[in-house]
């Protein structure tokens, strides 16, 4: 009966296929678009990086320090020959702002890798040139930092297994390596004891047969996916305008442990300057190794702010700061259409904190910062967004709990965000200390004061094997007081170990995500809802009915499966375009 019901369903899908595509009319080709802006990389734009500079121009990643690791570029017979140094000599890099770190056996050449990505975060150049976009301003994320580039072994032997944290508030890492290693469980040690903060790349997905990796998919490191740029015919127009994460090009989740990752996800195509020529700027692709830096590099802003600001100091903090930052940035991402907990269907409830795909979204930097200077607030009347590092003691058996009441609206949603670290010896091999981690649990509930038996619990998260928890719920319009409840599972396993555990917060209430979002319908990202889309959605509809553990896109009216419902959704946006493709075809398409 199964199969007959999957057989009819393929034969439907089928059929509107055939029908939509002997309807509809050729698609016009856009010619090249100028862009309006002169600021590039757009993929900062689209992050919110460029709007939180207008609020704050003086946020500039003045006073932070960056610790980039690298890989050599070339191995010979294994052995890295020293080619991982950003290229200095560009007109956008100042080789002041940078120091070096390597093993000095052989002469440093140059990466193109590590050059796109110190592009991208502390590049600078008024008078940049392209041949398709012509004169632009060049801005990385923290043009006005300090960054310190490791080369990676030397990185693991004098820092990770000796324990030395580097001179930097934020780590960066644009590479990863399929499997936990001594070095990768040695890098969440030094975030665990040392409060550093690791941002690393999550890998290029199924595409380049990447699975989730390390440090990427490791616990106490953020780990970031890539936002891909649209499927448009010109440059100018694919680096200001993104789509969604795809796991063919990002990697996702679960790791083989069964967590989630990625945590959040950014746009990585941009320019970045050219590892060869001084004065060239080269499209960087789809790639998660230049997601990260935008990622990173937006941190590096919250921390100047958090340096700068007393009340803001415990942000930065070397004992759980490093989770009060992935707290507030995955709190305040953006969901993307498509965003559900786990996979498409049984996975979406409150064991599985994040998105496989998307983590908790996409990078928000202006949101991010409100988010910061909302405060700190420690339980009992808080308000309506803001931020806590606390801790929860195994011998007690309440929980905290975070009172705030809002406004009554129909479209409010609550996000938050609970983040503590897994535990690690400090010595080689790094092993994890299981007997001290601990299992939070998350709960967001609905509150009548004049009568408690009308409280509801709203939601929860309470994953087994996470040290991450998220909540996005929309909120009941008849309520206006809600409590936020962090507390442990593991009260009852009898021991002594890991009696107290540290642990950051991070909420707020607001609109929920943009439901006429383009993307919901336009599943390839070209611009326009036509017979492709069908297409991969009937393609995505059979994938998920013969491989159910894996992800897929197209369940339009979120009911949990990709069926004749969401075509016939499609069907009604039928040639609906992006404003994008619109001023494109405009332009003489």
């Amino acid at each position: 009966m199964v199969q007959t019901r999957k057989k009819k369903l393929v034969l439907s899908l089928m059929a509107c296929v055939v029908g939509w595509l002997t309807s509809a009319g050729a698609v016009a080709k856009g010619e090249a678009l100028a862009s309006d802006n002169r600021l590039q990389p757009q993929g900062l734009n689209h992050a919110g990086i460029y709007a939180l500079r207008r609020v704050e121009p003086g946020l500039t990643g003045a006073g932070v320090r960056f610790g980039v690791v690298c890989r050599s570029f070339t191995y010979v017979k294994g052995e890295p020959q020293n080619d991982y140094r950003p290229n200095v000599t560009h007109r956008c890099l100042n080789a002041e702002q940078f120091s070096f770190d390597d093993l000095g056996v052989i002469l440093p050449g140059i990466s193109p890798h590590s050059t796109a990505i110190c592009s991208l975060l502390f590049g600078e150049d008024p008078d940049a040139f392209n041949l398709h976009l012509g004169s632009f301003y060049y801005q990385g994320v923290v043009p006005a930092a300090k960054a310190k580039i490791y080369e990676f072994w030397h990185f693991l032997f004098n820092n990770v297994s000796a324990q030395l944290p580097p001179d930097a508030d934020v780590v960066v890492v644009g590479f990863g390596w399929p499997f936990e290693e001594w070095w990768t469980r040695g890098m969440e040690s030094l975030a665990e004891h040392q409060g550093l903060i690791v941002v690393a790349a999550i890998g290029n997905g199924a595409n380049a047969c990447d699975p989730p990796l390390y440090p990427g998919a490791a616990a106490n490191v953020i780990g970031v996916g890539v936002v891909d740029s649209v499927r448009a015919e010109d440059s100018a127009t694919s680096l200001a305008n993104f789509s969604l994460a795809y796991p063919e090009h990002s990697s996702s989740g679960p790791t083989t442990d069964g967590r989630c990752k990625p945590d959040i996800v950014a746009p990585g195509n941009c320019l970045a300057a050219s590892a060869t020529e001084p004065d060239v700027y080269e499209l960087s692709g789809n790639w998660s190794s230049f997601s990260t830096p935008l990622t990173a590099g937006a941190i590096g802003l919250l921390v100047q702010k958090a340096k700068e600001q007393p009340a803001l100091s415990l942000a930065v903090s070397p004992n759980g700061g490093n989770c009060v930052m992935k707290a507030i940035l995955m709190n305040s991402a953006t969901k993307l259409p498509y965003w559900h907990k786990g996979r498409l269907q049984s996975d979406d409830d409150g064991v599985v904190p994040l998105d496989y795909v998307q983590g908790a979204g996409m990078l928000n930097a202006l949101g991010a910062y409100r988010h910061l200077l909302a405060g700190r607030h420690e339980p009992g009347e808080v308000p309506a967004t803001g931020w806590d590092l606390n801790r929860l003691d195994k011998r007690e058996t309440v929980g905290n709990i975070y009172r705030m009441t809002v406004g009554r609206a129909t479209d409010n949603f609550i996000t938050a965000t609970l983040v503590w670290n897994r535990h690690y010896d400090v010595v080689y091999p790094f092993e994890r200390n299981t007997a001290k981690d601990s299992n939070l649990r998350l709960e967001v509930w609905a509150i009548d004061p004049e009568n408690p038996n009308n409280d509801r619990l709203l939601d929860y998260s309470d994953s087994t094997v996470d040290n991450v928890e998220h909540i996005y719920c929309g909120v009941p319009a008849d309520y206006a007081a809600y409590e936020i409840i962090v507390s442990r599972s593991d009260l009852g396993d009898g021991s002594e170990d890991g009696a107290v555990q540290p642990y950051a917060l991070a909420w707020s209430v607001g609109e929920g995500a943009d439901t006429n979002n383009i993307l919901w319908h336009d599943l390839n990202a070209d611009g326009i809802v036509n017979q492709l889309d069908l297409a991969m959605l009937l393609n995505n509809s059979i994938t998920s009915m013969q491989s159910p553990d894996s992800y897929q896109l197209g369940d339009i009216n979120n009911d949990g499966a990709i069926d004749i419902k969401d075509v016939e959704i499609l069907f009604e946006h039928h040639n609906r375009q992006a404003d994008w493709r619109k001023t494109q075809d405009a332009n003489g398409g």
